[in-house]
């Protein structure tokens, strides 16, 4: 059974001009999304600077209302929920930032801003119990128990965002959208929290969605990765055939500009030409052919559909093989 099933999503925001700001367009941030996630997995979600990661991400965890789509959670649809059903859908998925210092508020100790949710969803009762639970919490994403009574302004940036995620932990979640968690973090550092996050998954069952740049992080993190162009999900696969055998010319460029660990290998890489198109009038037909090296007339009004290249590895292009 699977835990996340997406269905055709959509994320569209008015664009509002005049005296009453009436809305004459819209930016299709997400532009019809289909994607589906089992227990315990880790799908890397990349793609270039603005073309809808983040905002899938929070659309999924409902920080975000989705314009049309479903989206299924362990067969609820949880566009369907408003309330008191909702919030209690809402413990079961969490959400961690991409910048620490911006997510934590510096007015409240690290033990408010972990015990909160644990107050609003009544997880435990008692101040003896809940501080004992935040002291836990915190000692499993590695940092002290008696750091409870600190500020944010007092640790460095990855002891930081392991609070975003004893904070993201406290609720007991089955689903964690990992926002760029790595990005605003020392290489070595980086490297600490992903080990975190991946001990975490095997003890817990957790499955993420993992939004970052980096394609050697969302490799070596992944189970399958899925490549976002314009608010499409153009390419997925594991994680291993998606880096090593990309069929999307898209794919390809982003691999290509990947450097190489080993000085022996050498790739070609592909430059693309022109802009990424304006999500508010993106173009018919294929989102990518403005701006692909391999398009035919028919890519320029003739949508693609998804195709299986190889054994659970989809491409949506009319020319992949």
């Amino acid at each position: 059974m699977k835990l996340l099933e997406v269905t055709d999503l959509q994320v569209h925001f008015p664009v509002e001009r005049g005296w009453f700001r009436k809305p004459i367009e819209f930016v299709k941030a997400v532009d019809g999304v289909n994607l589906e996630l089992a227990p315990g997995e880790t799908l890397g979600l990349v793609g270039e600077s603005g073309c809808g990661k983040s905002t899938l991400g929070r659309a999924l965890v409902r920080l975000v209302n989705p314009t049309a789509g479903r989206i299924r959670f362990n067969g609820i649809d949880l566009l369907t929920l408003e309330g008191k059903a909702l919030r209690q859908q809402r413990r079961k998925l969490q959400m961690i930032f991409q910048d620490p210092a911006s997510a934590l508020d510096p007015r409240l100790t690290i033990e408010s801003i972990v015990g909160e949710a644990l107050e609003i969803h009544q997880i435990v009762r008692g101040r003896k119990a809940r501080r004992e639970r935040i002291g836990q919490l915190l000692t499993d994403v590695g940092l002290h128990p008696d750091h409870r009574n600190r500020y944010p302004h007092e640790f460095s940036g990855g002891q930081r965002q392991r609070i975003g995620i004893a904070r993201a932990l406290a609720v007991e979640p089955r689903f964690i959208v990992c926002d760029e968690p790595v990005s605003a973090l020392d290489v070595s550092v980086q490297a600490q929290v992903v080990n975190l996050l991946h001990d975490l998954q095997e003890q817990r069952g957790l499955a993420y969605l993992f939004i970052a740049h980096d394609l050697a992080v969302v490799e070596h993190f992944s189970h399958r990765i899925a490549v976002m162009y314009l608010g499409n999900i153009i390419e997925t696969g594991s994680a291993r055939s998606v880096t090593r055998l990309p069929r999307h010319p898209y794919t390809q460029a982003l691999i290509s500009a990947v450097p190489a660990l080993d000085p022996l290998t050498r790739r070609t890489r592909i430059v693309l030409g022109g802009d990424v198109p304006s999500p508010i009038h993106p173009p018919k037909g294929c989102p990518f052919h403005p701006r692909c090296p391999l398009a035919e007339s028919r890519c320029r009004y003739e949508p693609p559909v998804p195709r299986e290249i190889l054994p659970q590895h989809w491409v949506s292009c009319h020319l992949a093989k």
